[in-house]
């Protein structure tokens, strides 16, 4: 290099000094400074890539094949459609909110005139895909199938849209759990920022106690939870209680079934003390019980919390959040009451 050329690096500049020859400690410290200082820039570099990178898409279904094309020629409400050739969709694992949800008269909850309409201006006069993860029909007669449609180059899944904008909660039947986590995910999305049916008292997540509060919400779909006290076992099922008194609120599953329970499924027991958040509709035995051997599902929350109290909610994470859809301006909301119908889409 020559007296006084220079030498160029991102966000560098060096003038070679010949005083460095004559000494050789100073020019030691000074090539050790310039190392330091290349490698910050270095990292400083590589950091900056990394926040350039793409946002990770929002969840979407993988496990459901697609064989299927139609026509969406009629929207019949926010979760079932007609096609062109008569057979009707049931969108599953997406529940769409109802007028019994909150004790309002039929066609005077916002919520589900919205989700009508959601689906209208999506879908109406368009092609989708059909894709199966299950139990392909139900006792109606109904396809009972995950959805996807183009939206421009996009592919975009139905019930993932629905749950994102707050406009369904997810659910899962033994016949269909196809997408389960994915359908859980993107619900986590609308209910972590209350978009939608969540900022709506009818839709709240319940607490466990009292278990009389549970039982005014017999026959309907609730989320509800809490820590499990106590795992017992008797004829062939297994009981998951959230007190220890013979009225407390609990979850019930087949002995057969305990797959459910995941990494639970060979020790049940080690449940004891966990905090749960379980969804699916309520039964009365004597007592509130969701059963989810046929329906429902149960997720095993983290941190400690105290019995009986909510989870600290984690607000989803900026990268998964999507926009609220220009269509979902809400009517204002009618006041909420305790349901007292059976759910119609079990």
């Amino acid at each position: 290099m020559l007296q006084g050329e220079r030498y160029d690096s991102p966000g560098l500049i060096l003038l070679w000094d010949p005083s460095m020859c004559a000494a050789p400690v100073a020019s030691a410290l000074r090539l050790v400074a310039l190392l330091v200082v290349v490698l910050v820039a270095a990292c400083g570099w590589a950091i900056t890539v990394r926040a350039a990178d793409p946002r990770t898409p929002p969840p979407s279904c993988v496990s459901a094949d697609a064989d299927i094309r139609r026509t969406v020629a009629r929207v019949i409400d926010g979760e079932t459609l007609g096609l062109d050739d008569g057979t009707e969709v049931r969108l599953i694992g997406a529940l769409a909110p109802r007028a019994t949800d909150a004790g309002a008269e039929p066609g005077g909850w916002p919520l589900q005139m919205t989700a009508h309409e959601e689906l209208r201006a999506l879908l109406l006069g368009k092609s989708i895909e059909v894709a199966f993860g299950g139990e392909r029909v139900d006792r109606h007669g109904r396809w009972q199938a995950h959805v996807f449609w183009m939206d421009g180059a996009q592919r975009r899944w139905l019930q993932g849209h629905l749950l994102e904008q707050g406009l369904a909660r997810a659910y899962t039947l033994s016949t269909n759990r196809a997408c389960r986590d994915e359908l859980l995910a993107a619900e986590a999305i609308a209910r972590g920022v209350g978009r939608g049916l969540w900022a709506e008292a009818a839709y709240q997540v319940r607490r466990p106690d009292p278990p009389s509060d549970l039982s005014r919400y017999h026959a309907t779909f609730q989320i509800v939870e809490g820590r499990i006290a106590r795992v017992g076992q008797s004829r062939g099922f297994v009981y998951l209680d959230f007190g220890r008194g013979r009225k407390a609120f609990s979850i019930s599953l087949k002995l057969s079934d305990r797959n459910v329970l995941a990494a639970y499924a060979a020790n049940p027991k080690g449940l004891e003390g966990q905090t749960v958040r379980v969804r699916g509709w309520i039964e009365q035995r004597g007592r509130p019980i969701i059963d989810i051997s046929s329906a429902g599902d149960i997720e095993v929350l983290p941190g400690d919390n105290e019995a009986g109290s909510l989870p600290q909610r984690v607000r989803p994470r900026e990268r998964y959040r999507v926009p609220v859809s220009p269509r979902l301006q809400l009517a204002p909301a009618v006041e909420a009451k305790p349901p007292s119908l059976i759910e119609a889409g079990r």
